[in-house]
Formats: structure tokens, sequence, C-alpha cells
């Protein structure tokens, strides 16, 4: 083992987060866990993890659920789309393989919402397989650390990172190596403000002393409404649409009055748009019998 691993191992041991996932070997739990991780901080995650899974504690579970009920347990997570893809791999994997995940990547991968990263992470994980992982907080901490960044938004391609950790990755441990990493990425190499000072591996470090800070990148534009993001009023529509009992619909008129301020029948034409988006995601349903349009979720 490398000084380098040891002083990792040696920080991790001493100061890694305790999560209720860590440790974990049920599989379905591990695959949860990293769903809810995708674009999502820690602390939200750790409010819903363990009530979901009290709803839907297997796979099976997971399937039988109406989609409706899972978008409502999905509440407050954000990014429902993750939602509807947790669902639909549920019934892939329930009715393919008996409920039982796939331990190779391509299979991983060829479920609903499952990236190359979310593959090895459960890989690592749940069945214990030595391979390395690599999250945007590994990337920035291995491009800081091996290469000589000069800002500190800058960050080498995912391609070199990841050979890179390849190199690195411990003939024994691994699971626990990649951890450790996202600990050090998510909690000392933070990316606006670096704890040099307390990261076990400084000495190491090709960037500690150069890296400079930049003026905030201005963000893109997105599509608005009314000066308004249209994904927050996509999430304001699934909000409300969560308060209604089980199986109950709102006319379109009536959702729309109760999403944007001074909605008319001028602004039907946005919102059946924004709708269409909804339910080709597989969110709500719009059921439009030719009289009141009505909508409800999925």
């Amino acid at each position: 083992m490398t000084e380098f691993q040891s002083a990792v191992f040696r920080w991790y041991r001493r100061s890694g987060r305790k999560l209720p996932w860590r440790g974990e070997r049920d599989p379905y739990r591990i695959l949860v866990s990293e769903v809810m991780l995708q674009q999502t901080q820690v602390s939200r995650v750790l409010e819903k993890y363990s009530a979901f899974l009290a709803q839907f504690p297997t796979v099976h579970s997971l399937a039988r659920a109406r989609r409706s009920h899972v978008i409502r347990m999905w509440r407050g997570m954000g990014y429902n789309n993750r939602a509807v893809r947790l669902h639909r791999l549920a019934h892939s994997v329930a009715h393919t393989s008996g409920g039982i995940l796939p331990q190779t990547e391509k299979e991983l991968m060829d479920l609903p919402g499952i990236g190359r990263y979310t593959a090895r992470a459960i890989m690592s994980s749940a069945f214990a397989l030595p391979v390395p992982v690599v999250d945007v907080n590994i990337q920035r901490f291995f491009s800081r650390v091996f290469w000589s960044m000069s800002t500190l938004t800058d960050m080498r391609p995912l391609r070199d990172v990841e050979a890179h950790a390849l190199k690195q990755f411990p003939p024994r441990n691994g699971y626990e190596w990649n951890q450790a990493l996202m600990d050090l990425g998510a909690t000392v190499c933070t990316a606006r403000t670096p704890q040099c000072d307390a990261c076990p591996v400084a000495s190491h470090c090709r960037s500690r002393t150069g890296m400079k800070r930049v003026a905030a990148i201005r963000k893109k534009s997105e599509p608005s409404f009314y000066g308004v993001p249209e994904r927050i009023h996509r999430g304001h529509i699934i909000e409300h649409l969560r308060g209604l009992r089980n199986g109950h619909s709102l006319p379109l008129a009536q959702l729309g009055k109760a999403v944007l301020p001074h909605f008319s029948d001028r602004n039907m034409k946005w919102l059946r748009r924004i709708l269409g988006q909804l339910e080709r995601d597989g969110l709500v349903r719009v059921q439009d019998d030719g009289t009141t349009p009505r909508v409800r979720l999925a």
C-alpha cells in the first residue's frame, strides 16, 4: 500500500461520514440510495431514505406500487423523473430477473436511470466488486491532487481521472477506498472552499498553492415564463398534484390558478405544453373527454 493510500484510509477511519447505507449489502437498498443521491445533497437524502424504504422495502413492493404513490413519496427530493425511472427499473427487474439486480456494468446501465457512475457504485457497494468509482467529488479531488489546477473550477476530463483512479485503486478494501474518496471530495476538498489544512494528503497535492478563485460563472439561460424558470413551474405542478388524495384529479384551469398568479385562458396553451412534457416523462396524466380536461399524477 502506498503512503498516499495509507493516509486516505487513516483519515476515513477517523473522519468518514456515518451514513445509513454505508456497510449495507442489500443491492436494492444500495440502488435506492444511489438514485436518491443523483444531483441531491446527502442531507436531503438522509431525510427521505428510511421513509421511502419503509414504504417500499423490496424491489417487488416498489414494482407493485402505483406510480402516483412513488411520486408522492419522492416529495422533497426534486428531480421527480428519478422516481419514475426507479419505478420502471423495479418493474423491469421484478419481471425479468425475479427481483435480482444484475452485477455487470453493461447490464446495470441497460436499466432505466442507471449511468456509468451509478452502475459502478452499485457494483462496489452491493456486490463488493473491485471497481473504482468516480463521481464529481472524486473527479475534483483527483484533478487537484495529481494535476496542477490553476483555479478552483478547473477539473481534468473524466476519462483522464478514471484512468488515474484505476492506477490508484488498491488491491484490497476497494469499497472503503471509494467511500473515502467521496467523503474527501464532499467534505474537505470542496468545490468553493477546500480545507487544505485538514486534508490528509495535502503534501501530495499539486494544486494546493496554485489555485485561484475566479468570478462566478454565469449560469446558462433556461426557458422561463413570467420570469420564472419552467423547471420551477414543473415542480410546482407536481407538488400541487401531490396534495390531492390518491386517484383524484383537478380541472386544468384550477391547476393553472394554483401554480401561476393571474392565470387566465391565454395561459392555457402554455399550461398544456408543460403538462405534455410532464406526461411524456411519466409524471402526470391528462384526462380529456372533450368537456372539462383534468390532470392527476400518473
